[in-house]
C-alpha cells in the first residue's frame, strides 16, 4: 500500500495537475479570506470555507478522473491487480495519495486563524472546526470521484459524472425543499446524499459528531464500493465470476447495513455527547449553572413549543434538546398551531408562533418567541439587528418560577434623586423571578413587611433622619439592603449613617489605581480584584473583569461578635482615594490622599434575635449600569444577579446573561490587506504553478 501511495503521490507532483489543484484552492481561499476576514473584518473562517465549496465541483473531478479510469484505459491496472497487494490496499493507497495533495492547502488554512489574531479576537476552536468540516467535505468528494473513476475507462466521462454527482450533493438540500417543505419519505432518502447540510452542521458553532460520522461513513462506503468495482474485473465470466458477484452483493449489503446501524446509533446518543458547542459564548449549549439547577429539579416540567417540530427554529430546538437531555423531569412537546389552534388559548389570548410555554403542577409561564432573542434598532437605517440569544436565560428562569413555592419582592427606594436600574438589571431581577416595585419611604411608617430586600441606588440628595432610621431598623429585624454610592460634593450624614450603623464608612473622592491590569484607559476606570465569596461565582477566572469607573472608597471595621464582613471588590495595594477633587490637577498621589488597598464592595451580616440582617455596600453606582456591564461582557450584571439570587434564597442564581451575537470585527490596515493579497492570492499560487510547470517540462525533456 505504501508503494502504491508513493507512486500516485509522485505522479501528482510530477504533473501539473497536483500543483494546479493546490494553487487554485489556495487562490480562492486567499481571495475570500482577504474579502471576508481582512477587508470586511469578519473573524470567522467558516464564512470563507463555506464560500469556496463550489470549487470542489470543478477541482475534485480534475484530480480524481485519471486515478483509476486512466489505469483501466492504458491496461496498467492488470499489472497492479497481479501485484502481491490486496485490492483494498490498492484503493486506499491511491486515495491517500489524492488526500495528501488535498491536505496541503488545508494545512495552509490552519495557519490563517493565528495570523488573523494580529487584527483582533478570533474564535479559534470554532475556526478549526470549520476547517475540519472543509477537510471532511473535500475528502468525501474525493471518495465520490474515485468511485466514479473506477466505473469507466474514459477520463472525460469520469470527470463529467463526478461533477454531476458532486453537484447533486451540493444542491440536495434545495432539491429536497422543492419536493416537500415539511419532509416525506422521498426527502428522507435524498438526505442520505446531502453533503451541504452536514457541512453546515459543523460550521454553525457546533461540532456535530453525527456529521463527522456521516462523512467518515461516506468515505469508507465509497472506498469499499470502489474496491468491489475493481474486484469484479479480476475474474472472467465463469461460474467463479457468478459466485464472486454474489459474494460482492452480500458484502455490499452487509457493509451498507453496518454503516446505517452506526449512523443510527450515533444519532440516538444524547445531544450533549454529539453536539459539542465550540462557540466562545457557548451559544448552543446550556451552562453549568443551568445544569446544576436541573440536577436539583424534583418536579416534572413540560415545555410546549408552539410550532410544528419540522418548522422549529433550529437554534431554539437545539437548546430545548439540551434541557431534555439534562433532566428526566423535563419534557419538550411540540404543538402545531395549525393542527391544534385552540391549544395556546388556555395560556394566553394571543401568542407568536415559535413561542414557548413552561408548565409545572404549580403554575405556568409563557415565553414569547421574540424574547428569546435580543435585538437593537439602527435608527440610521431603521433596521433591526439580532445582537444576542437569551433562550437559556428565559427558559431557566421560567422553570425556576414554575417550581418555586413563593415569589420574593424587592423594593427600590426613590425620592432622593436615586439612579434607576437599567433594563439589563431589571431583566436580571425578572430572571431571578423577583418582583420589584419603586416606593418612597415617606409613604410608609416602616419598610413593607413583604420586602425581601431594599435597593438604594446612589441617592444624590440626603435621606431624612426618619428614612435612615427605617432602613436601619429593617436590617436589624433581619432584612436585606443593597446600597450603592455616587460622589456628590454635599454631605449626606443621614444616608451615610445607615452604613456607619454597621461599621462601614465612606471615603469621599475618587479611587485611583495605578497598577497595570487594575484599570482601563485611565486610573479612575477601575478593574478591581474580585474576592472569592459566595457572590463571586464565575467571576474570579483569568481575564474576567468587573468595571468600576468613578468609584469612592470604603473603610470597614473589624469583625465583632454581632457583625461579620465579607469583602467583595478591592483595588490593588497601589491604589488610593483622591479626597480633594476640587484642587486636584492630575491622578498622581498627593498629600492628604487615603492610601490603599481600597475596598470598593463589602457585605456586612449582623446577627440579632430577629435574624440575620444583611447590608451590601458598593462605593460605585456605575458598576450597575448597562454601559459599564457591556464593557466587560456582562460581568457586572452577573455580580448583581449572584447577589439577587441569594436575596431570593436561590442556592444557585437562575439568572443567565444574554449570550452575545455581536462580533468584534477585525481591524486590518490597508497595507496589511494589500500585503496579504500579494502573498496569498498572487505569490503562493503562482509559485506552485511555476514549480509544477518546471517539473513537468523537465520530465518532458527526458
Amino acid at each position: 500500500m505504501i508503494a502504491i501511495f508513493k507512486r500516485e503521490f509522485k505522479a501528482y507532483l510530477n504533473s501539473v495537475v497536483g500543483f494546479l489543484f493546490m494553487a487554485v484552492t489556495l487562490f480562492f481561499f486567499g481571495l475570500y479570506t482577504a474579502v471576508y476576514n481582512m477587508a470586511s473584518g469578519y473573524p470567522y473562517i467558516s464564512y470563507t470555507v463555506s464560500a469556496i465549496l463550489f470549487l470542489f465541483l470543478l477541482s475534485i473531478p480534475v484530480l480524481t478522473m485519471r486515478i483509476l479510469a486512466d489505469e483501466r484505459k492504458q491496461k496498467t491496472d492488470q499489472l497492479i491487480l497481479t501485484a502481491p497487494v490486496t485490492v483494498g490496499q490498492i484503493v486506499v493507497g491511491k486515495y491517500l495519495a489524492m488526500a495528501a495533495v488535498f491536505m496541503v492547502p488545508v494545512a495552509f488554512m490552519c495557519v490563517v486563524p493565528p495570523f488573523l489574531t494580529r487584527f483582533g479576537s478570533v474564535p479559534m476552536l470554532e475556526s478549526y472546526v470549520a476547517i475540519l468540516a472543509f477537510a471532511l467535505y473535500g475528502l468525501a468528494c474525493l471518495a465520490v470521484g474515485m468511485f466514479i473513476s473506477s466505473l469507466t475507462e474514459s477520463q472525460v466521462i469520469a470527470a463529467v459524472l463526478s461533477f454531476g454527482a458532486l453537484f447533486l450533493t451540493y444542491m440536495m438540500s434545495g432539491i429536497s425543499s422543492l419536493i416537500s417543505s415539511t419532509g416525506n419519505i422521498v426527502t428522507e432518502i435524498l438526505s442520505v446524499f446531502d453533503f451541504q447540510t452536514r457541512f453546515s452542521n459543523l460550521t454553525n458553532g457546533i461540532m456535530d459528531v453525527n456529521a463527522i460520522v456521516y462523512f467518515i461513513s461516506v468515505i469508507v462506503v465509497l472506498l469499499f464500493l470502489t474496491a468491489q468495482s475493481i474486484q469484479k474485473r479480476r475474474y472472467s465470466v465463469s461460474v467463479k465470476n457468478v459466485s464472486m458477484g454474489a459474494y460482492s452483493s452480500v458484502t455490499i449489503v452487509i457493509a451498507l447495513a453496518i454503516v446505517v446501524i452506526v449512523n443510527m446509533a450515533v444519532a440516538k446518543l444524547p445531544s450533549k455527547y454529539t453536539n459539542i458547542d465550540v462557540t466562545d459564548d457557548q451559544l448552543y449549549s446550556i451552562t453549568e449553572q443551568t445544569e446544576e439547577i436541573l440536577a436539583n429539579l424534583t418536579e416534572d416540567v413540560t415545555i410546549y413549543a408552539i410550532v410544528a417540530e419540522d418548522n422549529a427554529d433550529t437554534t431554539v430546538a437545539q437548546t430545548l434538546k439540551c434541557y431534555e437531555d439534562a433532566s428526566e423531569h423535563i419534557t419538550v412537546t411540540y404543538v402545531d398551531p395549525l393542527v391544534n389552534p385552540q391549544f395556546y388559548s388556555q395560556y394566553s389570548s394571543s401568542m407568536s408562533q415559535h413561542s414557548l410555554v413552561v408548565e409545572s403542577a404549580k403554575r405556568y409561564k409563557v415565553i414569547d418567541y421574540y424574547d428569546l432573542y435580543q435585538s437593537e434598532m439602527d435608527y440610521t437605517t431603521y433596521s433591526t439587528t439580532v445582537t444576542g440569544y437569551d433562550a437559556e436565560g428565559q427558559i431557566t428562569s421560567a422553570i425556576s418560577y414554575c417550581v418555586s413555592d413563593d415569589m420574593p419582592k424587592v423594593y427600590m427606594i426613590a425620592g432622593h434623586n436615586e439612579y434607576s436600574l437599567d433594563s439589563g438589571f431589571t431583566t436580571a431581577l425578572e430572571k431571578e423571578n423577583i418582583e420589584y416595585e419603586t416606593i418612597s419611604l415617606m409613604d410608609y411608617e416602616t419598610v413593607p413587611e413583604d420586602a425581601e430586600c431594599l435597593i438604594i441606588h446612589a441617592p444624590e440628595s440626603d435621606f431624612s433622619e426618619d428614612d435612615a432610621t427605617k432602613v436601619i431598623d429593617y436590617i436589624n429585624q433581619g432584612g436585606k439592603v443593597f446600597m450603592t454610592t455616587e460622589y456628590v460634593p454635599e454631605d449626606q450624614p443621614n444616608f451615610e449613617s445607615i452604613m456607619e450603623a454597621f461599621g462601614i464608612s465612606l471615603i469621599k473622592g475618587y479611587a485611583v489605581d495605578v497598577q497595570a491590569g487594575n484599570y482601563y484607559q485611565t486610573p479612575i476606570y477601575l478593574l478591581p480584584n474580585v474576592e472569592v465569596s459566595a457572590y463571586s461565582s464565575n467571576l474570579t477566572g483569568d481575564y474576567t473583569y468587573v468595571f468600576a469607573p468613578y468609584a469612592q472608597g470604603l473603610e470597614v471595621a473589624e469583625d465583632t461578635d454581632e457583625i461579620t464582613y465579607t469583602t467583595l471588590l478591592t483595588a490593588s495595594e497601589e491604589s488610593y482615594v483622591k479626597t480633594n477633587l476640587e484642587a486636584a490637577t492630575s491622578f498622581e498621589k498627593e498629600e492628604g490622599d487615603v492610601e490603599g488597598p481600597i475596598t470598593l464592595g463589602v457585605v456586612a451580616e449582623k446577627t440579632t434575635d430577629a435574624g440575620t440582617g444583611t447590608l451590601f455596600v458598593f462605593s460605585c453606582a456605575q458598576i450597575f449600569t448597562d454601559s459599564a456591564s457591556q464593557a466587560v461582557s456582562g460581568t457586572n450584571q452577573q455580580l448583581f444577579s449572584n447577589i439577587m439570587g441569594t436575596v431570593a434564597n436561590h442556592e444557585i442564581s437562575v439568572s443567565i446573561p444574554v449570550k452575545s451575537y455581536t462580533m468584534e470585527y477585525l481591524t486590518a490596515s490597508t497595507g496589511d490587506i494589500i500585503l496579504f493579497e500579494v502573498v496569498a492570492i498572487v505569490a503562493i499560487p503562482l509559485a506552485l504553478i511555476i514549480i509544477g510547470l518546471v517539473i513537468w517540462l523537465k520530465r518532458r525533456k527526458k
